[in-house]
């Protein structure tokens, strides 16, 4: 991740700011102030006036409110900051120091536009003029005008990022398959997503039961101490009603792709995962003839959420993890008894500080998962989990199962499986390299958290899949998108 410090922290103070007035009730009265509290002036802190950093933080507000930013009914979650991708370079082709300013001028003559001119000690780009083409920098002889990618571009793995006329960048939604990686590429924070931030106060103010759901990612995103259990006694504190961690779901999903998995395997079928919603967006945006192939088994965020709502139809269940796409799950795949809204590390953090609630050590006593299922955040880890629960329902096969780790490998391997050359039964797709643990929103870098992870899972109870869900009544709904 890019994202650079002073980024990080305007974003968190915007979000705390629309938490803290959202719980005092005073949001609409007093949004208009806090673009003028986080940037008094008179001078400046990162740009070039003070006028533009306050219109980036309104257009901050919005998103954290989760409204569209420039008023149209654009679906997705995914948005672009105009104000703050200004400060972008349009031209993607820069002539360097390495330029001798030559006789030949092999890039002027290249140039179709005249968007290169001599200068007096180097050639200059117009950006204006140019095109983009790159025969310039095929032209010259010494390899002096550099390629410079926008990040955001650079970081998209669908090429859902393009520019308009005015150098801002486009996000593509046809494209787009919502995996949150041009968020924190960007070093200007031109690029957020909306939140659920103010839906989820409201609910936790009215007088319906609120549920959070941790994703198994979150073990070890906060160091080797807060477990679990810290979790369920912070969001206690700030009000939720009940508190469930998502491994469970994957135990869940686990069972019923096992017999799915089963199933297909005998009929000679090739299957896809249908946990990662990244993966999924993928799947059904850039190869639209394999979506047949998705597992109809739900996400673990809407299989516990469908085990809250069994229970109590009226629960607001609120998910929360390091994933961007499992806002567009809610949004887009629009599945019956899914989470109501989603909340990622930074949000729920938010929330946590507005109310001064703080994480704190707890031990691993509380377990509402096996060790597989708090595995599912890992890449592998749904795969381990399946085949586990074949062999603990006695299924009688072994099957191959390719490991897609992070969106390059999952296109790789399902342009394998649209040609007909994969070697595998089965694709587990991860949009994030290292699964869950690597995604968009983590608090930490993947290798502490994964560091962090395997300390408390040494201490977890390491119960088998089946026997584990014994107490959970799965007939009670189903475990299938319907």
């Amino acid at each position: 991740m890019y994202a650079d410090e002073n980024v990080i922290k305007i974003k968190h103070e915007v979000l705390y700011e629309v938490a803290r007035l959202a719980f005092e009730g005073k949001l609409d009265e007093k949004k208009e102030n806090i673009p003028f509290e986080l940037i008094p002036g008179p001078t400046p802190q990162f740009r070039c006036c003070i006028y533009k950093e306050r219109e980036i933080i309104r257009q901050r507000v919005r998103l954290a409110e989760g409204e569209n930013l420039y008023g149209n009914d654009e679906q997705n979650v995914i948005q672009v900051i105009h104000s703050a991708c200004e400060d972008c370079p349009i031209s993607s082709y820069t002539v360097t120091e390495n330029c001798q300013n030559c006789i030949g001028k092999a890039c002027i003559n290249a140039c179709k536009f005249g968007a290169i001119v001599a200068g007096r000690h180097r050639s200059h780009i117009d950006p204006q003029k140019c095109k983009e083409c790159g025969r310039c920098a095929q032209a010259c002889p010494y390899n002096a005008i550099a390629h410079l990618v926008r990040p955001c571009k650079n970081s998209c793995p669908v090429d859902a990022i393009t520019y308009d006329e005015n150098g801002i960048s486009v996000i593509d939604e046809s494209k787009c398959i919502r995996c949150g990686k041009c968020i924190h590429s960007c070093p200007f924070g031109a690029i957020g997503s909306k939140t659920y931030i103010v839906d989820v106060i409201e609910a936790l103010k009215s007088d319906r039961k609120v549920y959070a759901m941790c994703a198994p990612a979150t073990e070890g995103q906060f160091g080797p101490n807060i477990t679990m259990k810290s979790w369920k006694k912070a969001l206690q504190e700030v009000g939720f009603n009940g508190f469930i961690e998502v491994g469970l779901g994957g135990d869940m999903t686990a069972a019923s792709e096992a017999e799915e998995w089963a199933e297909a395997y005998k009929e000679g079928e090739k299957k896809v995962t249908s946990c990662c919603p990244g993966f999924v967006n993928m799947v059904r945006k850039h190869f639209p003839e394999l979506a047949d192939k998705i597992s109809t088994t739900v996400s673990p965020m809407c299989a516990v959420s469908r085990l809250i709502k069994s229970k109590e139809p009226d629960a607001v269940t609120v998910f929360i993890g390091p994933c961007i796409a499992k806002k567009s799950e809610i949004v887009d795949q629009q599945i019956e008894g899914n989470a109501d809204y989603v909340l990622t590390y930074s949000e729920i953090r938010a929330i946590m500080r507005a109310k001064n609630v703080e994480l704190k050590a707890g031990d691993t006593s509380y377990q509402e998962s096996s060790v597989y299922g708090k595995r599912f955040g890992n890449s592998g880890g749904v795969t381990a989990a399946v085949v586990e629960s074949m062999k603990e329902m006695n299924a009688g096969i072994e099957p191959k199962v390719c490991r897609a780790n992070g969106a390059a490998e999952c296109k790789k391997f399902l342009t394998l499986l649209k040609v007909g050359k994969l070697p595998d039964d089965f694709i587990e797709g991860m949009a994030c390299e290292g699964g869950c643990v690597g995604g968009p929103s983590s608090y930490n870098d993947m290798n502490s958290t994964k560091r962090f992870r395997d300390e408390l899972l040494e201490k977890a109870d390491d119960r088998e899949i089946l026997g584990n869900l014994e107490n959970y009544h799965m007939e009670a709904f189903s475990m299938h998108r319907e």
